[in-house]
């Protein structure tokens, strides 16, 4: 399965054996009431708060610490009530409790009575003592701690949220008075200070690391999406407005991450707004939202991409729709992706950082998308990358599995499937040095069969992006991820919708963290240049001309004589998409490519294909490559050929260095005709005298050659020595050369 999900936390795995080892047996028989034992709420701090049913129906509420392991019993009701919602400060000196004040097994007369249908308490708990009413109403309410910064001592003040069923928000400020023996009460002050923080909201999701509110409000064809942050020394702002092409339904409100009512949010789920909000680290803003469809084999939902200014809505074709199957999709944020997924159907992983393009969407069906973890949608994000089962009661920590996306990688036949994992595998996992040796593996052997896009510069593109944005702030906004200018392929059983949406409006001053990330990319979409692709039309025309020759044919590679094997064939084929990857995006390569890409060249090409190759610039000679083909090769008759056709296209600078590693009269000719020229150029204006010095060698009965030579030595003798590095090329060593050439050529034998 590409989703791994390891249980944090299972009811029957880490509570129900303290039950009962504490006496409460009655919590184990959770056949007859499935709703007995519950999760309630997980607050900020990894504390999970869980209620159950006791022997004699009392209603007990415990919690369990992530971190600790540990079981512990914070309050008992001596009734059996249904609890709706549950939170405990951060000092868990206090619990605020919502619940239902009746059961069904009550009678009617006892249900008209003049007492509210709904109660919500604050409980000292620190230790037990006073309680105290802060709603009686007949709508249902959530309630949720506000919680400070990690490692702040323990505070004087607590702040609670109150979410009204009736659509509205407030906040309670508590103050406590610290009494002996660690004692804590709540300040007697008559009535708590409270303040309006939302209202006329039809759905609201709570963030509880980054202690934000999101809420929506509708105004007429639009909705309007809000966010508030609450500081932990300061009260709250309004931070966030986006005005998103939404139709909610506002007869009934919608909470997401207000804790978990058992009853309740089944009946809810069915008729109201599936829809989330979710942030990335990164500064990504998306909100996913399930759409009604009238087509009953189809399913549709849209991602709004806010940091991006556009929505993406995605319409599914389903491959087998029974009647009792639910359709509606299950969002889980795993900070790099948004993962949509419907149990049975698909698994849609969504690229947040990178979504213009479809191919970088991992989309699967069948056994690929399966989660047996997971058999249905009633899940919850209360974390990054987590994710609570409300029904089972388990919380799962989800991550990405990258053993089953190189099993991915591997047997995908779609382009779309391998560039999603491939960039997958590079940017999520990052700096993985195992995973990115299996990924070249699996390139080296499918460079043929990827046909919509070169796997060689996106490998290198990726690894660049993943390895220097984070060392560098906002240099993601001008490196590109990808060289692929657009994707004209489809991924099957998919339709794709792009729409153009207005920015968020941000509201703040000198924010950090996400607020500051946020608005750096919605600065990036304002103003910024279309991000860099590295492309370069003439490079991919002549490889492609070169192919259409049949340059890389079997009939043509000269396996060359038994000279190069198939294997270091195979290496320079690769050596040479990697060389025609990175001309095509302009990026150097490292040292040595360029010397062993000639030395295989040399080995695996018959002549006129390495001379070709050399010439329009495939292959480059290099010093260390020619001194060694100089050298190590013996001077038979093709290898003189090989070696005289080399020399002959050497640079001047290169030549002037490594000619005289050739040690064969071909090349000594060469260097004594280099050798006249530059001291007939550089003699310039010079005057020299027509005297003829003393002669060292047997005089030639050769007149233009004791010309040449008394020519040569007079220069010499007034300094002009262009290779004064190399003392054997002198007018000696000129004279024997041009004589040994003139001689051969009028057919004379030289002694």
């Amino acid at each position: 399965m590409l989703l791994r999900l390891v249980p944090e936390f299972e009811l029957r795995r880490d509570v129900v054996p303290w039950l009962a080892a504490q006496g409460w047996a009655a919590a184990l028989d959770t056949s007859e009431n499935s709703s007995a034992l519950y999760v309630v709420n997980v607050e900020r701090n990894g504390k999970i708060i869980y209620t159950w049913k006791g022997s004699q129906r009392n209603t007990h509420i415990g919690l369990y610490d992530l971190q600790t392991k540990q079981n512990e019993h914070l309050y008992t009701f001596e009734k059996d009530l249904h609890i709706i919602s549950c939170s405990v400060n951060n000092e868990r000196t206090l619990l605020a409790v919502s619940f239902h004040q009746y059961t069904e097994d009550e009678t009617a007369s006892q249900l008209l009575q003049s007492v509210s249908k709904y109660l919500t308490l604050l409980i000292e708990i620190h230790p037990i003592n006073n309680v105290r009413v802060l709603k009686a109403v007949d709508s249902c309410v959530r309630v949720q701690f506000l919680y400070p910064v990690e490692d702040r001592n323990a505070s004087t003040e607590s702040r609670l949220l109150l979410v009204s069923e009736d659509k509205y928000i407030e906040q309670f400020d508590i103050r406590v008075v610290a009494e002996e023996e660690h004692k804590v009460v709540i300040q007697k002050s008559g009535q708590l200070p409270r303040a309006k923080v939302a209202d006329d909201l039809v759905w609201a999701q709570w963030d509880m690391m980054e202690q934000r509110l999101f809420y929506i409000v509708p105004k007429e064809s639009k909705s309007t999406l809000r966010c508030v942050q609450f500081y932990p020394d300061e009260n709250f702002n309004s931070i966030l407005e986006s005005h998103l092409d939404i139709s909610v339904n506002d007869t009934q409100l919608k909470l997401v991450n207000f804790g978990y009512d058992y009853c309740q949010d089944q009946d809810v789920a069915s008729k109201s707004l599936n829809l989330q909000v979710f942030t990335s680290k990164a500064g990504g803003l998306c909100v996913c939202c399930s759409l009604a469809c009238d087509t009953p084999d189809e399913i549709m939902y849209s991602i709004y991409f806010l940091h991006k200014g556009y929505n993406k809505t995605f319409t599914v074709s389903l491959e087998r729709t029974e009647s009792h199957q639910l359709k509606e999709v299950a969002f889980m944020n795993l900070d790099y992706y948004v993962a949509a997924y419907l149990p049975g159907q698909f698994l849609h992983l969504l690229n947040i950082q990178h979504p213009d393009l479809l191919c970088h969407s991992l989309f699967l069906t069948g056994e690929d998308a399966r989660i047996d973890t997971l058999q249905n949608c009633s899940i919850q994000s209360p974390l990054v990358s987590t994710v609570l089962d409300c029904e089972a009661g388990s919380l799962y920590a989800v991550s990405i599995s990258d053993s089953t996306l190189l099993q991915l990688l591997q047997k995908s036949k779609q382009d779309s499937e391998r560039l999603a994992a491939l960039h997958c595998a590079l940017l999520y996992f990052q700096h993985t040095e195992d995973l990115e040796m299996q990924i070249i593996r699996w390139i080296s052997e499918n460079l043929s069969t990827c046909h919509s896009f070169d796997p060689i510069q996106e490998f290198i593109v990726a690894s660049l992006y993943c390895r220097m944005c984070p060392e560098t702030q906002n240099l993601d906004k001008l490196l590109p991820y990808t060289s692929l200018l657009d994707w004209i392929g489809v991924v099957p059983g998919v339709i794709c919708a792009t729409d153009i949406i207005s920015l968020p409006v941000l509201e703040f001053q000198n924010s950090k963290g996400f607020w500051e990330k946020l608005n750096s990319n919605l600065e990036s979409v304002k103003y910024a240049e279309p991000q860099l692709h590295y492309h370069n039309n003439v490079l991919k025309r002549e490889w492609h001309n070169l192919s259409e020759e049949g340059a890389f044919s079997s009939g043509h590679l000269g396996l060359c004589d038994e000279r190069g094997s198939a294997g270091e064939f195979a290496v320079f084929h690769i050596m040479s998409r990697i060389l025609e990857a990175a001309n095509g995006m302009c990026m150097p390569l490292p040292p040595g490519f360029h010397t062993l890409h000639l030395g295989l060249g040399v080995r695996c090409l018959p002549l006129h294909t390495l001379l070709h190759y050399i010439d329009i610039g495939v292959l480059q000679l290099t010093e260390t490559c020619v001194r060694k083909l100089l050298k190590d090769l013996d001077d038979n008759e093709q290898n003189e050929k090989l070696k005289l056709s080399i020399v002959m296209r050497l640079p001047e600078a290169l030549g002037q260095k490594v000619r005289q590693s050739w040690n064969h009269p071909i090349n000594a000719n060469l260097i004594a005709r280099k050798y006249v020229k530059l001291l007939l150029e550089n003699l310039g204006n010079r005057q020299c005298s027509r005297s003829i010095p003393e002669r060292f060698s047997i005089p030639v009965e050769f007149l233009p050659l004791n010309y040449l030579t008394s020519m040569l030595t007079e220069i010499e003798n007034q300094g002009v020595r262009p290779y004064e590095k190399q003392d054997h090329v002198n007018a000696r060593f000129v004279e024997e050369m041009a004589l040994k050439h003139t001689m051969t050529l009028l057919g004379l034998k030289y002694s």
